[in-house]
């Protein structure tokens, strides 16, 4: 693990401040500021991507109108 000392302009460490404050559980800076770094280099290609989940409907649909809510029945009805 690399450690680094980093100066943050005002507006940088007023923004994470707000951020940390704000956080119904409380959070560490260090981790603020790692799954930052992650993500910017994430999305330029440098980490794997941690990009959403992207759920599209599918074009044709499963012919049951009701598994939204009897979910429980056909998760068990296909495990047997």
């Amino acid at each position: 693990m690399k450690r680094a000392t980093i100066t943050l302009p005002d507006d940088l460490e007023q923004a994470l401040e707000r951020f940390v404050d704000e956080q119904a559980i409380p959070v560490q800076l260090t981790a603020v500021v790692q799954t930052a770094v992650r993500e910017y280099l994430g999305e330029r290609g440098y980490l794997p991507s941690t990009s959403k989940l992207r759920i599209r409907p599918a074009k044709r649909g499963s012919g049951q109108e009701d598994v939204s809510v009897s979910h429980d029945h056909y998760l068990s009805s296909s495990a047997t």
